[in-house]
């Protein structure tokens, strides 16, 4: 993504507050990347519910949605997040126990400690993308990143999963038989192999099993 593409999205009014300046567990992880598309709005509600307000991990998430979406995505989120839920603008510095969703009509970029936005052409048919969300982040943080992967219909994350796990980071994806549409994991199971396979009741849980209770700062 070349940076004359990137700009800078407009503020959001309402967005939740920064996060409280109070001690949170160390984590493995410090970035958890997570792509949906059809069926997405309900699967990231659920996921989003079952994390914990002391979650120590930045959050990145790119759900589709068309260039003029109007809906109340953000709204829809963090209605069911102990997590603040907010899009940010271009350049914001990531913070553990965040929620970040990429705007419409934007692709959303990693990089070591930042998010950047980007009007380029759409990726896989898609802006946003999966696939630049996941390799940007791949890139950046490697060994420290959780990607997971949701419902959808098009392939787009299979190529960014795979990226993630090529740099030695988690890979998590929807089991097809649980998902509203089973056809992004599976192009992503057929791509390569992921470390865990789960229905998205499990998932969840699974992250929050990263928070290190009693760790120190």
């Amino acid at each position: 993504m070349s940076a004359q593409a990137r700009l800078e999205a407009p503020a959001v009014e309402g967005g939740a507050p920064t996060t409280p300046a109070r001690q949170r567990p160390r984590a493995d992880y410090d970035l958890v990347v997570i792509g949906a598309s059809l069926g997405g709005v309900a699967a990231l509600r659920h996921l989003l519910a079952q994390l914990p307000a002391e979650f120590p991990a930045a959050l990145a998430i790119v759900q589709h949605r068309r260039p003029d979406a109007d809906s109340p995505l953000q709204q829809l989120l963090g209605a069911v997040s102990l997590l603040p839920v907010r899009e940010p603008r271009d350049r914001e510095r990531l913070e553990p126990g965040v929620v970040y969703l990429a705007p419409a009509g934007y692709h959303l970029l990693v990089e070591a400690g930042w998010l950047s936005l980007s009007v380029e052409g759409p990726v896989s048919w898609a802006r946003p993308s999966i696939d630049v969300l996941f390799e940007s982040a791949a890139d950046a943080y490697r060994r420290r990143l959780v990607a997971v992967l949701l419902t959808g219909s098009s392939e787009d994350g299979a190529a960014g999963v795979a990226a993630v796990a090529r740099r030695g980071g988690l890979t998590v994806v929807e089991d097809p038989a649980s998902a509203h549409s089973p056809v992004s994991p599976a192009a992503a199971l057929a791509r390569t192999k992921v470390r865990h396979v789960l229905p998205l009741q499990e998932i969840g849980g699974l992250l929050s099993g990263m928070v290190k209770i009693g760790a120190g700062p």
